[in-house]
């Protein structure tokens, strides 16, 4: 058993260096960029994720707020409320109700987080919230994996986690999302 579970970490790990080594550094560099102006101009940044990537975005929300000054918040923070939405409009309308409310528009910017980017029958609360935001002139980072999805055609920049192992997107992808999140806040100090 422990060799197997040896082989597995050594596997994982190697994984993880072959992400290291395929991430797009222009998209990360483009995706600081942005959200060094997004801070000078004042703007505030919505980090929206489901699943793992909304536990990810409580913690991005912090790190953006503390650490880079960036006014940030993680809608999923508030489960009353996005139990609410949910409830009354379903649960594919609880990102771009909250974003409503929230008065999104020009100055600000969604960063999101997930592991395929969102679709028409995938993460569909993520789909409308971006669509959304978009209309409204915000600009949008994602941090995604497999093809990017939905996420990948409406974002100005989008960090593609490469899938380096079918079986393993998720994990990658989730924390991967950790990482590059880390990067960019304290790129843009």
């Amino acid at each position: 058993m422990a060799q197997d579970s040896q082989a597995y970490v050594e596997r994982y790990l190697e994984e993880t260096i072959a992400i290291a080594r395929q991430l797009d550094r222009t998209e990360m560099v483009r995706a600081a960029s942005l959200l060094r102006e997004l801070r000078q101009a004042g703007g505030r940044l919505f980090i929206l994720g489901v699943g793992g990537s909304a536990a990810n975005a409580s913690h991005a929300a912090n790190d953006f707020r503390k650490i880079a000054g960036i006014e940030s918040y993680a809608p999923t923070d508030n489960v009353a409320e996005l139990t609410a939405w949910a409830n009354d409009v379903g649960w594919h309308a609880i990102f771009v109700e909250w974003l409503k409310t929230s008065r999104v528009g020009a100055r600000d910017a969604l960063l999101v987080l997930s592991v395929g980017g969102g679709s028409a029958t995938v993460s569909r609360n993520l789909v409308l919230a971006m669509e959304h935001a978009k209309a409204a002139g915000a600009r949008l980072v994602s941090i995604v994996s497999r093809d990017g999805g939905r996420a990948r055609e409406l974002s100005d920049a989008c960090i593609l986690v490469p899938v380096v192992a079918q079986e393993r997107i998720t994990p990658h992808a989730e924390g991967w999302q950790g990482v590059v999140w880390h990067c960019l806040v304290n790129a843009i100090l």
